[in-house]
């Protein structure tokens, strides 16, 4: 096997339209070499488009594109696909249904090579070693899933996309499968940006991730640093549970439903405090009410209505056994909570 050298990837300013509808709105994104991105975001944002810009599979309409200081494509340079060093994976695999998996493998590896000790490499890397000789329709889902990987890491490119690599299998499978390429990807030290609309699958697999919205990037950020501090109540509310509590602020403090809660920037007016369903606990009696419990196996939701009106998502242990109609109290158990303005 080829060694990989992963290189940097940087767009800006892309826009991308289709007719009249306008897909991408001014992409900025820089992306360090032998770093695994994550494009996240809900159907239609534009998250697709991007990666097959990146690719070369698509033209921008303006912007630029450079994979390790070398323009891709900008106003007076295009590199076609097959010229990027650039491995694709896409959402359906597309495998050749008419050639063997080691057909398939070597597809895009020099004539010569393509029966050669790159595609046993390639396959071993996936753990699908001897199975050369099989056709696709005899794998399962999640075997062709991993011979589609081997095909684009087969001629060891720069740089590695993934569209929504997982969505074609079932829940139990696409969670051993998902480790799985994560070890090699973080093991071979490529560059990689996948698509993703599951939250959960972003913040495993990715070193950053970029959340997107209507043609945007909202925000790029770690995994941890986009969950406990994310830049406006959308992408708060995208990456995961989330309170967000009306308040009025003073300084440093927020006045909510469930009492004084300390912010990390001083603000005044009318806000909402961000609180994770985590960082709030819950006792028996008060001016709160249950009002739903779901079982998660590993944990509990507890939903509560507020004095106020509002209702609270709480986390708590699996042994907990609160039931509708409970009166309690909600508390915060942080030390002190991001807050935006109303």
């Amino acid at each position: 096997m080829s060694t990989f050298e992963p290189r940097r990837v940087v767009a800006q300013h892309l826009t991308k339209s289709f007719g009249e509808t306008e897909v991408l709105r001014g992409i900025d994104l820089d992306v360090e070499p032998g770093s695994s991105t994550a494009l996240l975001g809900p159907s239609g944002c534009g998250k697709t488009t991007l990666l097959r810009l990146l690719a070369g599979l698509e033209r921008p309409d303006s912007g630029s594109i450079t994979i390790d200081e070398t323009v891709m494509a900008g106003d007076a340079n295009w590199v076609a696909p097959e010229k990027r060093n650039v491995g694709m994976v896409f959402q359906d695999w597309a495998l050749f249904p008419h050639l063997t998996v080691g057909k398939n493998v070597g597809y895009g590896l020099p004539r010569a090579e393509r029966s050669g000790p790159r595609v046993a490499d390639a396959l071993a890397m996936v753990g699908m070693e001897g199975f050369e000789d099989r056709m696709p329709s005899t794998l399962s889902g999640g075997q062709q899933q991993r011979v589609a990987l081997a095909r684009a890491i087969a001629p060891a490119p720069s740089v590695l996309l993934l569209d929504e690599p997982f969505s074609n299998l079932d829940a139990a499978l696409r969670v051993g499968v998902r480790t799985e390429v994560h070890r090699l990807l973080t093991s071979l030290g490529i560059t990689s940006l996948f698509v993703t609309h599951d939250q959960q699958e972003a913040f495993v697999l990715g070193d950053s991730v970029a959340v997107m919205r209507d043609g945007l990037i909202e925000q790029v950020a770690s995994p941890r640093e986009l969950y406990t501090n994310p830049v406006n109540p959308w992408v708060a509310s995208f990456v995961g549970d989330v309170n967000l509590l009306s308040a009025t602020a003073h300084a440093d403090v927020a006045h909510t439903a469930i009492g004084d809660i300390a912010l990390r920037a001083s603000m005044d007016g009318a806000v909402q405090v961000l609180i994770r369903p985590e960082d709030l606990i819950i006792s028996p009696g008060g001016d709160a009410t249950v009002n739903l419990v779901e079982y998660y196996g590993h944990d509990v939701i507890v939903r509560v209505d507020l004095a106020d009106g509002s209702e609270a998502l709480v986390r708590s242990a699996a042994a907990s056994t609160w039931h509708p109609g409970d009166p309690v109290t909600v508390r915060f158990q942080g030390s002190a909570a991001s807050a935006f303005v109303r």
